[in-house]
Order: C-alpha cells, then structure tokens, then sequence
C-alpha cells in the first residue's frame, strides 16, 4: 500500500529527532519513512522514493564508530537532501572536505546568502537558522556550488542541482529556523519533483485496506486504553472489518476520573461496536505491589493487559489479532536500532516475548496531530479526538513509587481538578499534556494550626507540537494559585502543591 504514494526516505544517523524530519514532510503532504544508516543502497531503493533526506546525528564524521551511508545511495540518482551529519557526510563521501575547527556553532545564527539558491529562495543576509555541530564543511564536493556560509560555518548550503543533491548544515525541520519548512518544501517540490498525495483520506483508505488484507475474516480485540489513540485505531478497524471487531476496555483501577463512563458511552451507543468491559484494578494492584522502578512498573503494566486480552480471546472463536494505537514516538522512545530507550512504552517494549497475538498497528507509523485528524474524519467526537494524550499505564507511571489504591485514590482526585480548572482557564486546547504527579513521599505541613504529615502533587503541563520535544508551560498565577488551593482543600492525605518548569529535553513528559 505505501507505493500509491510518492516516498521520501529518512536515512537515520541516530538523532532522537529524526523521526521530526519525517513529520516535517509528511507535513508536506508527502509520506515519509524512517531507515537505519545500515541499509544498503538496495534496502533503500526497495521502498521506490522519489527522494532520500538523510538526518543530523550526535557523532563526528571522524569519529572510529561514525556512521556512514552506503556510497552506493549517492547512484541511484534519486535526489538527496543531507541535513547537519547529513550534509557533512554527503560533502566527506563525495570528495569535499569536512573541518574539525574546535569551534562548535549551537542555537540561532545568522545566515548569509553567497549566490542565488533553490534551497534559499526569497532570504535575505542575516537570515535565522538553527545549528548544532561541531565540525564544519570547509570545501565543497566537486561539482556543487557554494550558496552560503555563516561566521563559523565557511560552508553552510551546498548544491549540485545536476545531480539534485543539496546539502544544508543547519537544521530546517525544527521551528527556530525561520522557513525551515519552505527549505524542506522547495527540495521535495523543486528538487525533487515529488507529488504530495499523502493526505488524510488516503492514508484512511490505504489503512483500511491493509487492515482487510492482513485480517481477512478473522476476529480481532481492540485495546482500548481511554486515550485518543486507541480510540482512533478501534474506528479505523472498525470501518475495515466492522463486526469481526470487539473491543476491549480493562479499567486497571489507574484511569482517569470518569474514564469508564466515556468509554462505554462511545462506543456502546455511538459505534455499535462490541465492547467488553474488564473489572480488573484488584489484579493490577497486587502484580505492581513492591514495584518502584520504572521500567518494571511498565512492563508489569503491559504483560497484564495481554494476558487478560488473552483470557478474553479465549473465551471467542478465531481471535487471533490485537488492534492497539500505538504511534511511531512509542516506538521510538521504546528503542530501535539508533536510537536509545527512553522509556519502554506498554504496548511496545513491555510486551511479553510469548505472546499469542499478530498485532494490528494501524498508527504504528503516525504521529499524534495525523492521528487526531484522522479521528476526526472518522466521527469520533471532539472531547475524545482533542483529549490530551493518556498513557497506556495510566496513573500507575504518574505515581512515582509503589502503586497502591490509596495513592491512586488521591492522584485521581487531584488529576480531575487539574483538568477541570485548566479547562475553566480555555487553555485546554493550547496545552498538549496538563495532569497530576504524586511522588511517594510525605512532606510536613500546617493545616488548621495542627501538624500535617502528606503526600505532595506535583502539577505537570507543557506545550509540543508532536511530543518529541515539549517546553513546560507558562501557566497564569491566578491557575496555579487556584489549583493549589483546590487540590490541598478537597483532597485527602495531600498538604503541598509543586508545578514543575522542565522542558523535554532533558526531562520527559510523563514522570516515570
């Protein structure tokens, strides 16, 4: 299904972020695919692209482990973009030269324009770009031009327009680069020559009938997790093979407040679709007893729901798929071949290795505003297409510690006062994440003149476009004050309220 559409390749030098180069075409209108450095010119010329880009990375060309690029890519004579790495080992593989000056260039820099350039159309001397590298390009390939440099960058954009090859030693896919977006679309559009005919219809009817091709007519449970990208994954597979779905909402004793109720109510009466309800905190409480690390918590978290989807399954006739949301950021931060483990994600990296189903991953490859879009075009309602993202673990990782029912009791009430007030500001469609966070620790207190010994909340929000990156949010005084004033009055066991200002990165989103 992926050649209806025009391709791009992301080749991967293991920047975390790579996959925001992808977003970025996709943004375009143009599908996009991330490969590891590894592949070879034939494993990349297997997915038929219009055009290569290969990413920025955190290792110096000259580095004994660096990675490279199959010098056999540069002949398939499918035009290339390099970006930071990208660029400079374009320039080393095809006989330019690639500096280490000692001097690195970080943040926003001026650019200044050396000769007329497709890349650059329209910008001006001092124009504003994102760096950060270290080495520099010093000379050119033969056969490229020159187009501009910057104070500590001699080259800076190169192009060889023959051979359609460009390479730019800033970053244009993030947004501190003033018409990043326009470098990227005047390569594929001008360059490259790509038709962008990725579009939300056709990535809905290209996933339908994949999703028919791999099920055929057998049954499939949905794990519906109460956040939006379980949501859209059970609409999408219920518009491709309809009653052979069933979906399934375990209530682990870790959802939202009302979680259940919205739940049913969607997809009960709205979509008619099978749904069966799992009572099953009780269980969830004892398997994560004496469980404080993370990692643990998640995979503990993760292997439960498939065995109870398995019991489930058991109990109906040819179940042999699980439909799940996940998303390409999951799979990311879960850990590829380039990139680290961040944190494993439930429905990736906490999946148990004996497990019984062939998973249905209909947004394994979307991002979170595609998947929203989607949604919407698929009839889910408003308040479930724009919920703010909920992960799959629930409260069990925004307790930090040991998961009980009493602290899950406490951050449930605190998390709905959190959503309520952030909802009565009207920032609820501005922010990406605002929830609760309870640490397992006790701080000393003064509450009517007597001493107090509780738990803390700690109230998380931030902005992001995608979740790969995120800053933590300015909220007003007045909200803060409001929110703590709520949370200490009507919640039991809690003396203290803290709003954490970490941006992703360093830290992360979720806690744990």
């Amino acid at each position: 299904m992926i050649h209806t559409f025009d391709t791009v390749v992301v080749v991967d030098f293991g920047a975390q972020y790579a996959q925001l180069i992808a977003r970025r075409v996709r943004e375009a209108e143009v599908y996009s695919v991330i490969v590891s450095h590894q592949a070879s010119a034939a494993e990349i010329a297997a997915h038929q692209p219009k055009a290569i880009i290969l990413s920025g990375g955190p290792a110096s060309v000259y580095a004994d482990v660096a990675p490279r690029l199959d010098p056999a890519v540069y002949e398939l004579g499918i035009p290339i973009l390099g970006i930071c790495y990208g660029a400079q080992l374009l320039t080393l593989q095809l006989g330019g030269d690639v500096g280490r000056t000692g001097v690195g260039e970080y943040g926003r820099t001026a650019l200044s324009p050396l000769t007329a350039s497709i890349t650059m159309a329209g910008w001006e001397e001092g124009h504003s770009v994102w760096m950060s590298h270290g080495d520099s390009i010093q000379t050119p390939p033969p056969g490229f031009t020159l187009c501009a440099s910057t104070a500590h960058s001699p080259v800076a954009v190169l192009e060889d327009l023959d051979r359609k090859i460009v390479g730019v030693q800033f970053h244009p896919e993030v947004g501190h680069t003033d018409d990043g977006q326009g470098v990227i679309r005047r390569f594929l559009f001008e360059v490259a020559g790509v038709t962008p005919n990725w579009t939300r219809s056709s990535v809905i009817d290209a996933q339908v009938a994949a999703i028919r091709e791999q099920v055929g007519t057998r049954r499939v449970l949905c794990a519906l997790s109460g956040g939006v990208d379980s949501a859209v994954a059970a609409a999408l597979v219920h518009r491709a093979v309809g009653d052979q779905l069933t979906c399934v909402y375990v209530d682990t004793g870790l959802m939202r407040k009302g979680e259940s109720a919205q739940i049913e109510a969607t997809f009960r009466a709205q979509f008619a679709i099978d749904l069966i309800h799992i009572e099953a905190a009780d269980r969830f409480y004892v398997a994560l007893a004496g469980i404080t690390e993370p990692e643990s918590k998640r995979k503990i978290i993760g292997e439960l729901f498939i065995r109870i989807f398995e019991e489930v399954a058991a109990k109906l006739t040819e179940v042999d798929f699980l439909a799940q949301g996940t998303l390409y950021p999951d799979v990311i931060e879960s850990g590829t071949k380039d990139a680290a483990t961040i944190k494993s994600h439930h429905n990736v990296g906490g999946l148990p290795e004996d497990m019984q189903f062939v998973l249905v991953e209909p947004l394994r490859l979307l991002f979170k505003d595609e998947v929203r879009q989607i949604g919407a075009d698929l009839g889910l309602p408003a308040a479930m297409v724009w919920r703010q993202p909920f992960p799959g673990p629930g409260l069990g990782v925004r307790i930090v510690g040991e998961v009980t029912r009493e602290r899950a009791e406490i951050l449930r009430a605190a998390d709905a006062i959190v959503l309520e007030e952030v909802a009565n500001f009207g920032l609820d469609r501005e922010l990406w994440q605002y929830f609760a966070v309870l640490p397992a620790v006790r701080s000393v207190g003064v509450m009517g003149d007597e001493r107090t010994y509780a738990y803390p909340i700690i109230v998380r929000a931030v902005t992001s476009d995608d979740a790969m990156t995120a800053d933590w949010a300015r909220l007003p005084y007045e909200l803060l004050e409001r929110l703590s004033t709520r949370i200490i009055n009507e919640v039991d066991g809690v003396n203290r309220v803290a709003y954490d200002i970490t941006s992703k990165p360093p830290g992360t989103i979720e806690w744990e």
